[in-house]
């Protein structure tokens, strides 16, 4: 672990958080409109427990609404941060089967 705060970025279709210059892990997203539509959150177990998902998570969400885009949480990740922090209800958007379709074909 490094005294540096991590780092997240997006790379286009995903946000990364890169701790000690190592990229720790990643949240993906689809854009369908004014949607950013999140659907796979993953960390490397090596840099599990240090609270790195939710730092990852919750810049991703803060930029994504900063680009006036709608947050639409399929990634049980995502899902549950938002159940529990209400500091994103004005962005959210519920999923729906049409959203998952547009998961389903878009994710390969």
């Amino acid at each position: 672990m490094t005294d540096a705060q991590p780092t997240v970025a997006d790379a286009g279709d995903r946000y990364t958080i890169t701790d000690g210059g190592e990229v720790a892990g990643f949240t993906r997203y689809v854009d369908a409109g004014n949607r950013r539509i999140f659907f796979h959150t993953e960390i490397e177990d090596r840099f599990a427990g240090r609270g790195l998902a939710r730092t990852l998570v919750e810049r991703a969400l803060d930029h994504t609404r900063g680009l006036g885009m709608r947050i639409v949480p399929v990634c049980p990740y995502v899902h549950g941060y938002v159940d529990r922090h209400h500091d994103f209800d004005d962005a959210l958007e519920p999923v729906t089967p049409e959203i998952l379709e547009i998961v389903r074909t878009s994710q390969y």
